[in-house]
């Protein structure tokens, strides 16, 4: 492995004396790829040169991708996912898979492949509106993803601890117990949820190639790979269009690409902000684009937030006028609208969930968090529609159908504090199909006794699945 010790990366800022940035900065001690499985002594070998030369570039990186990563990677893949514009399935690919493998990593390695143009699909948001996403051709999904692998291994060590986004080891649930442990014991009055507008539309390709050449000085990564996925372009009816700025959103190495653009454009920054401008506390959680931060003094949080305007500007980004907002929020909010005569403390969403200002039985303060409305309607509207289309499906496997969706909803949403939530979800889902039923007979007769032990044979109850904040960040956190 060559490398050279070049600048070009910012200094790494101290994190000494901020707790919850300090906290989260821990990484696994194994170096697992996305699949789960461990990465070679090749590719550890380039995390402890990314780890003890942070501004060392990688000037042979090419070499890593073999034959068995690539395996690995298409194993990682979702196997029920949809095709791209080649049209090939996971399963179609898996026939003849070895010598398959083999042709494509001789093409890349000799120049020869060609990344295909993504196929532009929509899929609904909770707002109504629709959210565009590209779906790669296989191949491609296979040689992003070992690209994903190698390149782990150098940014896992760069990233920052507040960044939780589509990483190794890290799930929306650690954002979300990082943010309502650092709300409860930090000095924080003011919330800043802050959302980029179009961020994965407007990633200018010009500064993405600048950030990942502080690092990565393969040009066979560079130009053969990464180059040629940004500039592949999308397939919408038949059309192909040029992507000149933007990555598909849904493409394997999108995630990978965001946080590298939003490490050098937000996290480093924001770092410096932090210990230049603020004489409070200050907070910061970034899950992807979503970024929420907390503040100590409203006018430190106001001043953030025309400064993060303005950084954002420097690279054809910016803020959505609808999405961002400082609220008053914290163990002394409640009290300070009331004395104002202002009514109780704003809540905000973040991942899905609505945050609040509480209150324990004791009286202490604490971070309630509940299914955001707009998650569950959106959710329900979806159960609804395919309720409709399963109308005259026989009892029992709807009632399978309903059972898995409803788990899984409860998966993610089930902790501490939100079962009553969920209890209406299940409520209403039992609505749905009861709904459904009545509907496939002209003398539509379904009581509600017979309702009931339908819902208790196929729909779960909610029950608590995840352990309190504190329990869950202070297991991984302070072991």
């Amino acid at each position: 492995m060559n490398r050279s010790n070049k600048g070009g990366q910012p200094p790494a800022e101290s994190e000494e004396g901020r707790p919850l940035i300090k906290e989260n900065t821990r990484q696994p001690n194994t170096y697992p790829t996305q699949s789960g499985t461990r990465v070679s002594q090749r590719l550890a070998g380039v995390r402890r040169a990314a780890k003890e030369g942070k501004e060392t570039k990688f000037t042979a990186l090419l070499h890593h991708l073999t034959v068995d990563l690539l395996r690995e990677s298409f194993y990682a893949l979702k196997r029920k996912a949809a095709p791209g514009v080649d049209g090939v399935t996971w399963q179609e690919y898996a026939t003849g898979l070895e010598g398959r493998l083999v042709n494509l990593q001789s093409r890349v390695h000799r120049g020869a492949y060609r990344a295909k143009p993504s196929r532009r699909v929509f899929i609904p948001k909770p707002d109504g509106r629709q959210r565009p996403l590209g779906v790669a051709a296989l191949e491609d999904k296979v040689v992003q993803q070992a690209v994903v692998t190698i390149l782990n291994q150098i940014y896992e060590e760069d990233f920052r601890g507040f960044s939780y986004g589509f990483r190794p080891g890290r799930s929306p649930h650690q954002a979300l117990d990082a943010l309502t442990v650092a709300l409860k014991r930090r000095k924080v009055s003011y919330v800043l949820d802050a959302d980029i507008r179009g961020f994965f539309d407007h990633l200018d390709h010009g500064w993405m190639m600048k950030f990942v050449q502080h690092r990565v000085a393969d040009p066979r990564i560079l130009m053969r790979l990464i180059q040629k996925w940004l500039k592949a372009g999308v397939r919408e009816g038949g059309q192909w269009s040029e992507t000149r700025i933007g990555t598909p959103q849904g493409a394997v190495i999108s995630p990978l690409l965001a946080n590298i653009y939003l490490h050098y454009v937000f996290d480093l920054w924001v770092e410096v902000w932090r210990k230049k401008c603020a004489q409070g506390d200050v907070i910061v959680i970034r899950y992807a684009d979503d970024n929420v931060l907390g503040f100590q003094h409203q006018t430190e949080a106001d001043h953030f937030l025309e400064d993060f305007r303005e950084r954002l500007g420097k690279f054809g980004l910016e803020l959505h006028p609808d999405k961002t907002r400082r609220i008053e929020f914290g163990r002394y909010a409640e009290q300070r609208r009331k004395r104002r005569g202002e009514g109780k403390p704003e809540t905000f969403d973040f991942l899905g969930f609505t945050h609040i200002s509480g209150t324990t039985r004791k009286g202490y303060f604490t971070v309630k968090r509940q299914t955001s409305g707009q998650r569950m309607r959106a959710k329900l509207q979806q159960i609804k529609q395919q309720l409709r289309s399963r109308m005259h499906h026989p009892v029992a496997p709807t009632g399978e159908w309903l059972k898995s969706v409803v788990q899984g909803y409860f998966n993610y949403h089930a902790v501490p504090g939100n079962i009553d939530s969920l209890g209406v979800f299940r409520e209403r889902v039992t609505w749905l199909w009861r709904g459904t039923l009545v509907r496939r007979s002209q003398k539509p007769r379904l009581p509600w006794t017979r309702m009931h032990i339908l819902a208790a044979r196929w729909i779960p109850h909610p029950r608590v699945l995840h352990p309190y904040p504190e329990c869950r960040f202070a297991a991984r956190y302070l072991r």
